[in-house]
């Protein structure tokens, strides 16, 4: 049976997302082909339609999941509420609905350096959305704050998760006090 193009946009569409949630919630090795066609209401012979290979829709997945963080920030106009709701309990409790880039860290470094390039592109984006939100004039200052401010997000978001189920007051703890240390040191 013939598909519409429509149809065809509208899978490969379905498709990234499921990718991107499952990729987020569980890594890119813990999660196959058949299973994310499966939870897209798809065939596994589907799949060879839309992408060449796992890896070419890890490296579309990463790169939707990042554009779709970078939108969301969007929406949020200041810093404060960035950082408020990065280091969240809900962002924490909701990796495949939150940053690609917390998400996926861990595990990035024994990726192909193609997706690498992928994420390395969604962390430039992350970047420049930190920095166009930075009241600092000097260019190289500017970026070094934005550096610092992503990689304490990511890096406490990170921790959070990673003790969350052993130790919950210790993950929340972790959360509040790098929002407190983010608000102070930015002033924001």
């Amino acid at each position: 049976m013939r598909v519409s193009k429509e149809k065809v946009v509208e899978h490969r569409r379905t498709i990234l997302e499921t990718a991107s949630r499952m990729f987020r919630e569980r890594g890119f090795s813990d999660v196959g082909v058949a299973e994310i066609m499966q939870a897209s209401g798809l065939t596994h012979g589907a799949f060879y339609g839309h992408f060449q290979s796992k890896a070419d829709l890890a490296g579309e997945a990463c790169r939707a999941a990042c554009a779709s963080g970078r939108e969301r920030w969007e929406g949020r106009p200041d810093l404060s509420t960035l950082v408020d709701i990065y280091l969240s309990p809900t962002h924490r409790d909701n990796p495949g609905e939150g940053c690609a880039i917390s998400a996926l860290g861990g595990e990035i470094a024994r990726q192909p350096a193609e997706l690498q390039r992928d994420y390395a592109d969604g962390v430039s984006g992350f970047l420049t959305q930190i920095e166009d939100r930075l009241d600092i004039e000097d260019p190289v200052a500017r970026r070094a704050e934005a550096v610092a401010i992503l990689s304490s997000m990511v890096g406490a978001l990170t921790l959070a998760r990673g003790v969350a189920a052993g130790e919950p007051a210790l993950s929340d703890e972790l959360l509040a006090s790098q929002r407190a240390q983010l608000r102070a040191r930015f002033d924001i």
